[in-house]
């Protein structure tokens, strides 16, 4: 029932550093977004005693944007100023996706297959 995906665990031995650094990226992005809402909350506040709560948070939000952005950059997990390794770095990642969900533990559930990002196949 394997569908051209080889279950050796050779074929997976970057997936720690991967999912290390698929966790590092989805937190990032969760402190981008909450960058984001508490600068326009802070358009929309009347109180001054809550826009200095929301003006602390936002400060420690940019703080932790800019450790975490320090950390993945050090551990070669993001490149925002080189485009193109950018880009190779995310095909990795979309490359090790496909495998995962070529994988036949998702087999008999074609619908979850379905839920992943997988870049199309080349002729």
């Amino acid at each position: 029932m394997n569908q051209g995906m080889d279950l050796d665990l050779q074929n997976f031995t970057n997936m720690i550093e991967l999912a290390d650094q698929s966790i590092a990226l989805e937190f990032l992005l969760t402190v981008k977004s909450g960058i984001r809402n508490y600068a326009i909350s802070l358009t929309e506040i009347a109180t001054p005693e809550a826009r200095t709560v929301i003006h602390n948070q936002l400060n420690q939000g940019l703080e932790m944007h800019g450790k975490l952005s320090k950390l993945m950059v050090s551990k070669g997990w993001l490149h925002p100023y080189d485009p193109n390794e950018q880009f190779q770095l995310d095909i990795k990642s979309a490359r090790v996706t496909e495998k995962v969900a070529n994988m036949p533990l998702f087999h008999d559930r074609a619908s979850i297959i379905e839920k992943f990002d997988t870049p199309q196949k080349s002729n």
